[in-house]
């Protein structure tokens, strides 16, 4: 049990001694869960809040990344699956689901990956990513050590759904699931908002918290003990990719590469996607709103365009390259958001405009902390069907069609 004493101190040293306003008059429940929360919550990120505004200029020289584009994939087919097919037989590959956010922008207050895409019978998003990793399973006779990661808000929620529908036909034994670590959210001055009472308002770590908050979470050793090298992350609304994909995990494999990204020729050189690129030598991801025209207009030796990529969020990492950079700082993204609060009267304000800072670190940012990474060209209308909003561009409507194009019954 923490000791008020204990919390009281942290607090104090982080300048954060308000969050006790309420302690006299919640329940003994309540103040044993706030002393708890007090205790894991790293209140170190707030200083970061300095580094806001001027994040944009820290970006280093960007140069083009080639990418194994489809024709050489294709040629190559066979070599890929099987390097591929091996490792996972061997269970050398494992596969990470960020499935920690909530339905809200689709209108629901379920976690995302529980909202039902189908026309004719329920069809879940969790239940799509499901059934392609069981794709693999049965071409390669093996089943894949397969962790999902579920955030605070939406961990028993997200538990008790895969029981309930019997983990979709997975074998549970190779279900693992582990909680994301949480950030403080806080106001302009790095004082953190309380979301009630006896509980400080937090947000995900971003999603490039992951390898850490396995780590944390004791999944970490799991891996290891099971003997998992390499390990793909993808996130949840993408009900079309592929993962554990064999010809992707041989790919990387074979040119020995320290990680892989799925990508997809741009729609558009104005396309909201981030693209591949070097920064400074080393991997990297340009976010579209960070492309300039010189960028956007660049073009390559084939006289292509130069920044044509974009990335997916499915990537490949070898292991033993996280661990050596998970003690490594990761740069803390400082991002405004509407931050729901109690005000000083104890009243819950839900602002309409942006009142502070939530703190957040990306996986585009392990992507560049390694040596090197391989883009990987796919087929877009086959493997990319992000779910972000009810209508319109990349929501419940394009991705049920895209799903119907691949022969899926919904």
């Amino acid at each position: 049990m923490t000791s008020y004493q204990q919390a009281y101190q942290k607090l104090e040293r982080f300048g954060q001694l308000h969050v006790l306003k309420y302690y006299e008059q919640l329940t003994d429940r309540k103040k044993e869960e706030l002393l708890a929360q007090i205790m894991a919550t790293d209140f170190s990120v707030l200083s970061s809040k300095k580094q806001q505004g001027n994040q944009a200029a820290q970006r280093g020289v960007i140069e083009p990344l080639a990418a194994m584009e489809l024709d050489e994939i294709r040629r190559r087919q066979e070599e890929f699956t099987q390097i591929g097919l091996d490792a996972i037989r061997a269970c050398k590959v494992g596969a990470v689901l960020l499935a920690g956010g909530m339905g809200t922008r689709l209108g629901s207050d379920d976690p995302k990956g529980m909202y039902d895409i189908g026309l004719t019978r329920p069809v879940y998003i969790f239940e799509r990513i499901i059934r392609n990793t069981l794709d693999v399973v049965e071409r390669s006779g093996a089943w894949i050590p397969f962790f999902i990661m579920t955030s605070d808000k939406n961990h028993q929620a997200t538990t008790t759904f895969f029981a309930e529908h019997d983990y979709f036909g997975y074998n549970r034994e190779y279900i693992f699931f582990f909680q994301q670590e949480m950030a403080p959210a806080s106001d302009y001055d790095g004082k953190v908002y309380m979301e009630e009472k006896g509980k400080i308002s937090t947000s995900p770590n971003g999603n490039g918290g992951w390898f850490v908050s396995m780590e944390k979470s004791g999944v970490g050793d799991k891996m290891r003990s099971l003997g998992v090298e390499w390990l793909n992350v993808f996130a949840v609304d993408n009900v079309l990719q592929r993962i554990a994909d064999p010809c992707f995990v041989g790919a990387v494999i074979a040119e020995n590469r320290a990680s892989g990204s799925k990508v997809v020729r741009k729609a558009a050189p104005d396309e909201k996607v981030g693209v591949m690129c070097l920064e400074d030598g080393r991997p990297s991801i340009v976010e579209y709103y960070e492309l300039t025209e010189e960028l956007m207009n660049a073009r390559n030796e084939k006289g292509q365009p130069a920044y044509n990529f974009g990335a997916i969020l499915n990537y490949l990492f070898r292991v033993k390259d996280l661990e050596e950079i998970v003690n490594n700082s990761l740069p803390l993204h400082v991002v405004e958001k509407k931050i729901p609060h109690l005000d000083e009267n104890g009243i819950l304000i839900r602002p309409e405009e942006p009142n502070g800072f939530k703190y957040e670190q990306l996986v585009l940012d392990m992507i560049h902390e390694l040596e090197s990474c391989l883009p990987y060209e796919v087929v877009r209308e086959k493997e990319f069907a992000p779910i972000k909003n009810r209508t319109g561009i990349d929501s419940v409507e394009s991705a049920r069609k895209l799903l119907e194009g691949n022969g899926v019954t919904l």
